[in-house]
Order: C-alpha cells, then structure tokens, then sequence
C-alpha cells in the first residue's frame, strides 16, 4: 500500500518543516509520497530531499488564502496518490523511522481499520498531555485502545474511506473536525484505533493560543451535533458541554466567548444533516464515549 503525508504549513515554521519532512522521508520502506500545503503562504524553500535512490517525492501546494486546517487537509488529500493519508503538523515530527511500516502493516491486514491515532510525546520531557489520549478514562498513554475519534496532526487514514464519507468538514475551519469525520467513519462500520506504538514528537503547546479558540470550539460542537446526531442525543450533548463549559472554565472573557460561539453554532448553517444510527451511538457507548460528551 502506498503512503503519502499531508503537512500543512503557514510558511513561518521553516526549520520545523524541515525537521518534519525529513522524518516522513527517511521512514524504512516508506518511499512515502509527502504533500506539503501552503494554507495561504508559499512553501517555504526545502533543505532536505528523499534519499537516493528512494522512490519517495516532495510534492507543494498554495492556496490562495488560509482556508482553515479542514479545507487544507482535503486539498492536500486530494493531491494525494497513497492509499493511506498521513496527516503530519509542520511543527511535528515521528519519532523513529518505523512508523511507515508499522502503519502499512496494519491497514493491510485490517481492512475495517480506518484511522490510527498516534501517541503524541514531548520531546522535552517525553510527557503526554491527557487531551492527546483521544479516549475520556486517558489512563496509561501506552495502552492501545479502540477510540471514538483521533488527533488530526498526528494520525494514519485510509484514503478511500475518508474519501467514502466526504472528507474533512470544510466549514469548521478549526476545531473538531476530526470528531465529526470520525462519526461518520464508525456510522459506515469502520474501526479507530489509537495505536500508543505509533509516536510522533510534538512541542508542548496549549490550543487555548490561538485568539479563537474558545468561540470556535463551542461553535464546531453545535455544529457537530447538528450534523450528526439525533435530536434527542444533540440536546443532551450540548446541554453537557454548556455545563462543562461553566464548570470548568474560571476566565469570564473565555466564557462570553464560548457561548457566543454556541449561539454562533445555532444561527448559522451546519452544513449537510446526517444523523448517526442509534447502533452506532451504542456502539460508541460500548467504546466508552457516548456522543453525549
């Protein structure tokens, strides 16, 4: 099977795409297909190239303006030629060179296998922040487990399924969209996997960073329940969030935004409504993430 990684960059990271680049590059057997997206920037110019005599590429792409990581990570998909889709952040990067094949492994020999989640580390101090462990009971990041969504810098997709159920949600722009792509991929009878043998480095950062952070997050939850789940479970999802929200949060400008994302989530479109079966939302519970929180 063979693999490509998609790598979205703003251009302003030039020596951590360097680092990430090389790491998709210098993967044992990979000859992986790399797939570097300019999301409103040029590529910057690379030091590093595939090894000699590899059958690896280095392809770039430039969008026009930043589209959001969805719409950039579909592009770049689309520009894709591998059967599984690596998506990399440009500020990350694996941690040895096995990843590739260990990958492949499994996608050919588990055909309803349709996204690994890695184990995300610190280089630093080799921690895991418990929002990396993409499951609610976090507990030993070295357990392997069958999850309900994954991390979307750091994961492995078949191709043909995320194509299957249409990709990334280009609205969200920012924030859940993994979860969404993964509803529907269980909702169609695939599995996800996070796989704590697959580790890719990555800095230790808060999401919180980024100025819309909290508005988006609460808009994308409405959005994703809007999207896909049935009415009654939808009011139970947001009605949790909201009470999480108010729980946990003690900054008040966080919250104001925070809900005026939510009432965002309520006004505007949310794109095509297909609600998940109730077996699916079982089978979910089952997983231990029912899709009330």
């Amino acid at each position: 099977m063979k693999i490509s990684c998609v790598i979205l960059t703003m251009g302003n990271r030039i020596a951590e795409l360097d680092r990430a680049v090389e790491s998709a590059l210098t993967q044992t057997d990979g000859d992986i297909e790399v797939v570097i997206v300019g999301n409103g920037a040029d590529v910057p110019q690379l030091t590093v190239q595939p090894l000699p005599g590899s059958a690896a590429t280095i392809k770039t792409v430039r969008l026009e303006h930043n589209a959001g990581i969805p719409e950039g990570r579909n592009r770049g998909v689309q520009e894709c030629s591998g059967d599984i889709v690596l998506f990399l952040d440009d500020d990350g990067w694996y941690a040895n060179s096995k990843v590739a094949a260990h990958v492949r492994e499994r996608f050919t020999h588990e055909p309803d296998l349709a996204v690994i989640s890695f184990r995300v580390m610190d280089p630093e101090g080799g921690s895991v922040q418990r929002r990396h462990v993409p499951r609610l009971r976090a507990g030993d990041p070295e357990r392997s487990s069958p999850v309900t969504t994954f991390l979307g810098g750091a994961c492995a997709i078949r191709k043909s399924a995320f194509l299957q159920v249409g990709g990334l949600p280009e609205r969200f722009f920012y924030a859940h969209e993994e979860t969404d792509l993964a509803w529907r991929l269980l909702g169609e009878g695939y599995r996800i996997e996070y796989d704590a043998e697959t580790v890719m480095y990555h800095p230790l950062v808060l999401p919180s960073r980024h100025s819309d952070f909290y508005r988006l997050n609460a808009r994308n939850r409405v959005w994703l329940a809007r999207r896909n789940l049935p009415w009654p479970l939808a009011m139970l999802y947001l009605l949790n969030w909201v009470v999480l929200t108010l729980v946990r949060e003690r900054s008040m400008p966080a919250i104001k935004a925070w809900f005026r994302g939510f009432f965002e989530g309520l006004r505007e479109p949310a794109g095509e409504r297909r609600p998940m079966a109730w077996r699916t939302a079982w089978r979910m519970l089952r997983l231990g993430r029912p899709p009330i929180v």
